[in-house]
This record gives C-alpha cells, sequence and structure tokens, in this order.
C-alpha cells in the first residue's frame, strides 16, 4: 500500500460528499482513495468477503451509453454487499421534462447515491446541488474523473510512485479526459503535457487552475501542439477517441485535424524506454492509436479497464458507508 500515506482516516471527510470532478479533492483524499482501491482490490483477489455497503442502493441514471462505467459500478456496488438500479433516460421522467431538481429530491427519498453518465457538466452540478445524497460524476462532456481514478491506480501500480513521473496526453485537449487529467496529475505530483492541435486546446478555466494547483504541489503543465515535443521523456502516454459522443457530425473534419496526432512506434520512441500506454476505451485501431501501441508490450489500457472497477468501489465505499 501507499506507506507514504501517513493520514488519520478520521480527518478525511468522504462520507456524503459528492465526486463531481477531481480539483474538489486534496491531495491527501485522492492517494487515501487509491490506498482503498489497493485494499479492495486485494481483497476480492483474496476471495475475502468486503460486504461495506450490505443493503445501501446506488441508482444509476444514463444519459449516454455506457459498457465500462455501467458493469463496474453494478459489479461494485454487487461485490460491497449493495445493489444498483439503471435508469435510462428513456424509463424516467428526467428523460421527459421532469426537471433536474425535481429529480434530485424524488430519487434522493429512494435511493443512497446517484451516479450519472451525461453530457452536460452542468447537470451534474444541479443535480448534486439538490440531491440530500452523494452524487458521482460517471462522465460529462467536461470531466471524467472516475476514469482517471483508475488511470492512477494502474500508473501507481505499474511504475510503484505518481510522483516524478510524466505523463503526456495526445489528442483532443477539449475533452473530459484531458481536463480530468490535468486535474488529477498535479495533485499526485506528476508533470503533465498534452499535445492537440489549433482549436482543440484544454479548457482555459481548468487549465489556469490546473497550473496554479501544479505549482502548489510541485507539478508542471505543458500545452502545445507539438505532439514529438509533449512526449519527450514521458514515462506514460494517454490518448482518446477523436471523436467523442454527440460529436459525430464533426467526424470527416476531426480525421483530417488530428491526422499528425496518432499514438504510433515513431511518436513514442521520443518517451522513455519503459513508457506504459492507457486508454480509456473503447479504441479505434488506426485512428488515434495503432495497433502495434495498444496491442503491444507497452499497453495496459485492459489492467487500467479492469481498474475502473476497483476505484470506483472505492468512492462508493467512502462516500456512502
Amino acid at each position: 500500500m501507499l506507506e507514504a500515506i501517513k493520514l488519520n482516516e478520521n480527518k478525511l471527510q468522504f462520507k456524503g460528499k459528492d465526486f463531481l470532478q477531481l480539483s474538489d479533492f486534496s491531495p491527501e483524499e485522492i492517494l487515501y482513495l487509491l490506498d482503498e482501491a489497493q485494499e479492495l482490490k486485494a481483497m476480492q483477489k483474496q476471495g475475502k468477503p468486503h460486504p461495506y455497503l450490505s443493503g445501501k442502493v446506488l441508482g444509476m441514471i444514463f444519459e449516454k451509453s455506457s459498457t465500462r462505467t455501467r458493469v463496474s459500478f453494478e459489479v461494485g456496488m454487487l461485490q460491497l454487499g449493495g445493489h444498483a438500479i439503471f435508469l435510462s433516460s428513456r424509463d424516467i421522467q428526467l428523460g421527459r421534462g421532469e426537471s433536474i431538481s425535481d429529480t434530485a429530491k424524488v430519487l434522493s427519498r429512494y435511493v443512497d447515491g446517484l451516479m450519472i453518465r451525461t453530457f452536460g457538466h452542468e447537470s451534474v452540478e444541479e443535480l448534486a446541488e439538490h440531491a440530500s445524497i452523494p452524487v458521482i460524476n460517471g462522465l460529462t462532456d467536461l470531466q471524467h474523473p472516475t476514469q482517471v481514478m483508475a488511470d492512477l491506480l494502474t500508473i501507481l501500480e505499474h511504475k510503484g510512485k505518481l510522483a516524478g513521473l510524466k505523463l503526456c496526453y495526445i489528442g483532443d485537449g477539449n475533452n473530459n479526459m484531458a481536463h480530468s487529467l490535468m486535474e488529477g496529475a498535479v495533485k499526485v505530483g506528476m508533470d503533465i503535457s498534452i499535445a492537440s492541435p489549433p482549436g482543440y486546446l484544454p479548457n482555459g478555466k481548468i487549465t489556469e487552475k490546473a497550473i496554479k494547483a501544479g505549482k502548489q504541489y510541485g507539478s508542471t503543465v505543458m500545452i502545445t501542439n507539438d505532439p514529438v515535443e509533449a512526449v519527450k521523456g514521458a514515462d506514460v502516454i494517454v490518448t482518446d477517441v477523436w471523436t467523442s459522443m454527440g460529436q459525430e457530425e464533426e467526424t470527416e473534419k476531426r480525421l483530417k485535424d488530428f491526422a499528425s496526432y496518432q499514438v504510433n512506434k515513431e511518436l513514442c520512441q521520443y518517451a522513455k524506454d519503459d513508457f506504459i500506454f492507457l486508454h480509456c476505451l473503447p479504441a479505434h485501431r488506426g485512428e488515434e492509436v495503432t495497433a502495434e501501441i495498444i496491442d503491444g508490450p507497452h499497453s495496459v489500457v485492459f489492467d487500467e479497464a479492469e481498474n475502473r472497477l476497483h476505484a470506483q468501489k472505492a468512492i462508493l465505499k467512502l462516500l456512502l458507508a
């Protein structure tokens, strides 16, 4: 486990808290969550029951389709002794015009926590504002904090540390992964570089906050249009699809704009020899990454996918138990 963490658990206030973006959490809280995830993963691998959420129910609102998010949260609640209810936007009144505030107040009377996967980040914030139970951001167009917790857990497992490493993100900087990676990396002492084409740079406010946090915690943030410059000396290389859900009409333009931002053997030669490759999946081989990289010896994408389960179990336990 993380021997560097010498914390009094009673001073870490998780119970009842929302999990909307990583900027809301201190370095100590993020590291404690990772430590908890490691413990829960070890218990599962050893076959030890861990019903910390016996009798608890998680409501899961999905306005975007999902494989990993739905299955990992549902299985996670089951392994923790609780239950999860899948709520499609086609099945609840939220999809028929009921206000988010009314939905939040009603569901707060039924379940112990809410996870939502949707488009606008403001919807998650409004849900959290009116709910009297913890709300977890399962993904918005702006942020993907639960995925980045799994990424940090994966990096920690393969590198043995986080502080002092360099993480490089190649691709669309104005997407949820780039934003949450920035917020998470600087909090745990990692340097981060992001290479994106002009017009696809990260959100200015999130970048400004990340740079400020980096100065506080000893991390650097580089934003560039040059993928070679970004990847130099990287311990970790991350990418994501060039066209996310809701951007399908832009596919042809994006394929042209991102053509020189593919993660391939030629680009990766500038990283450290023992770099690891991450991708939140689903991946489009031959577009943002070549099969040679994502299916090669540096790839840990399926460890990363598995760790969605363990990282989210830690979040669920600490927020709902």
